[in-house]
């Protein structure tokens, strides 16, 4: 049973989510502020931490910053679970940091696939790790390996919900010049990626 960390300051919120991860088969853990949650990591390890962003007087970004620079903590998974629109700004700075980033209010359904989905790709990359290992692949593209399989999927995931809240394909709307040229950058690096990751592929001998 996967442990999952819920943190949000609103009491009735958290109550929720604990109540839907108990349905779905997980074993929520109650964390209700920034300090309390990484007050919790110091005694639990879990599979996956929900993390809402607008919360005070350590709001998510700031958690995630303290979860993600402590080399004790640094490598469990975090979703944001959040209310807050993501602005380009935001997805450029802590997109390396997050496994998916997931609007309230969402669906039981979709809280479980969004969950399931983050716990097989790490499960997948992992794979994917210890078969190059095996192969005597050097460290450094392993570990690049790694890096860019989970930031070239998070980032085109990241990239889909600014699409969609900016409506850059709707003429009728009209985006700033600085989220739009935030965006195409965003696109260019994703392309860069995904085309390095690919040559690493193929060097560990695996069709994209």
């Amino acid at each position: 049973m996967n442990t999952i960390l819920v943190v949000d300051d609103s009491p009735m919120i958290v109550d929720v989510f604990v109540a839907m991860l108990e349905r779905g088969g997980y074993n929520p853990v109650a964390s209700y502020s920034g300090p309390e949650c990484l007050d919790k990591l110091k005694d639990i390890n879990p599979d996956l931490i929900l993390l809402d962003i607008m919360m005070e007087p350590m709001d998510g970004w700031e958690t995630l910053e303290n979860i993600k620079t402590n080399p004790e903590t640094r490598e469990i998974p975090v979703m944001m679970l959040t209310a807050k629109q993501l602005t380009p700004e935001e997805a450029q700075e802590y997109g390396a940091y997050i496994e998916d980033y997931v609007m309230k209010p969402t669906t039981h359904r979709q809280l479980y696939d969004a969950i399931e989905y983050i716990l097989k790709r790490r499960e997948k990359i992992s794979f994917g790790v210890e078969m190059a290992k095996k192969a005597g692949i050097e460290d450094q593209i392993i570990d690049e390996f790694e890096r860019l399989s989970r930031s070239v999927d998070v980032s085109k995931r990241l990239l889909r919900i600014l699409e969609s809240t900016y409506s850059l394909d709707d003429d009728d709307v009209r985006v700033g010049e600085n989220i739009e040229r935030a965006i195409k950058s965003m696109e260019m690096s994703i392309k860069l990626q995904e085309e390095r990751l690919e040559q690493i592929n193929k060097l560990f001998g695996v069709d994209k």
